[in-house]
C-alpha cells in the first residue's frame, strides 16, 4: 500500500506573518497537503484576501485572525479562538518578523528592543500559548520557528546586529523548547532561510551591488525563489518527521556552507 508521508488532511496550522511573502507561501504549501490554515498578521484586509485565496484554491478551512505578536493578551486570545473553532492546533509556524539594518554603533535602544519583541519574544509568546493550550494536552505538535541564516553567522555587507541577535536567540530557543517539550510528543525545529524576496528585502536584493555580492558568496550563485521553502515546511510539519527535533535547517543555497 502506498503511503503519503506528508498528508496533513484535517490538521490545523497557525502561520504568523501570513499577510505576504514567505508566510503565505508556506501556508499554501501546507494547504496543498490538506491542512486547514489560520493566517495571522496585523493587516486584516490582507489576511482576509489570503484566507479566501487559500480556501478557494485548496478547499480547506481557513480562519484569518488579526494579531499583534508583541501583545500577549492578543496572542492568548488568538489561540483560544482557534481552539474554539477547530478544537486542535497541530502545527505552528512562527514566521512574523522584522529587520533593523544599520551599523551597530548607530542602532538605537528602541530598534534593538523592537527587534527582540517581534522576532524573539513574539516567537516565544506564540509557542508558549499554543503548547500550553493545545499541544501539551494533545500530546502532539509541530512547532517551526523561522529563524535565518543570519542567526547562524555574522555578515559584513548588511549590518543588522539586532536581527542577528534576535534570530540567534530563536535558534537556541528552538533547542531549549525541543528539549523541554519532547516528552509531550512535540517537535520544535527552525528553518534558517537565506536570501529570498520579501517586502522587507526586495529593495536590497534588487540592487546591482547585492546581486554581484550574492553571486560571490552563495554557492548556487542566486537568491531563493518562490516555493523553495515549501518542502522544508511540509517535511517538518509531517507526522512522519516525529524523530526530528531541535534542528536548524538552512535553506540558503549553501551560504552557510562556505
Amino acid at each position: 500500500m502506498k503511503k503519503n508521508y506528508f498528508d496533513l488532511t484535517g490538521q490545523v496550522a497557525i502561520v504568523t506573518g501570513c499577510s505576504t511573502g514567505l508566510g503565505v507561501q508556506m501556508a499554501r504549501a501546507l494547504a496543498n497537503q490538506g491542512c486547514n490554515i489560520v493566517p495571522v498578521a496585523r493587516r486584516e484586509d490582507k489576511l482576509k484576501e489570503v484566507a479566501k485565496m487559500i480556501s478557494d484554491e485548496f478547499k480547506v478551512e481557513t480562519l484569518p485572525i488579526r494579531c499583534d505578536i508583541t501583545d500577549t493578551a492578543m496572542v492568548e486570545k488568538t489561540v483560544d479562538e482557534v481552539m474554539k473553532r477547530f478544537g486542535r492546533i497541530d502545527i505552528l509556524i512562527n514566521n512574523a518578523g522584522t529587520g533593523a539594518v544599520a551599523p551597530a554603533e548607530d542602532i538605537t535602544d528602541e530598534q534593538f528592543y523592537n527587534e527582540m519583541q517581534i522576532d524573539l519574544f513574539g516567537t516565544f509568546r506564540f509557542a508558549r500559548a499554543v503548547a500550553k493550550k493545545a499541544m501539551i494536552p494533545a500530546g502532539y505538535g509541530r512547532v517551526i520557528n523561522i529563524a535565518s541564516m543570519y542567526g547562524l553567522v555574522g555578515n559584513k555587507v548588511a549590518p543588522a546586529s539586532p536581527y542577528h541577535a534576535a534570530k540567534g536567540g530563536v535558534v537556541n530557543l528552538t533547542r531549549a523548547l525541543a528539549a523541554e517539550w519532547g516528552k509531550h510528543g512535540i517537535t520544535v525545529n527552525s528553518i534558517c532561510p537565506g536570501y529570498f524576496h520579501t517586502p522587507l528585502t526586495a529593495e536590497t536584493l534588487e540592487s546591482e551591488f547585492f546581486k554581484e555580492y550574492a553571486r560571490t558568496v552563495i554557492p548556487q550563485e542566486r537568491y531563493g525563489v518562490e516555493g523553495e521553502l515549501d518542502t522544508t515546511a511540509i517535511f517538518l510539519s509531517s507526522p512522519a518527521s516525529s524523530y526530528v527535533t531541535g534542528v536548524m535547517l538552512p535553506v540558503d543555497g549553501g551560504y552557510t556552507a562556505v
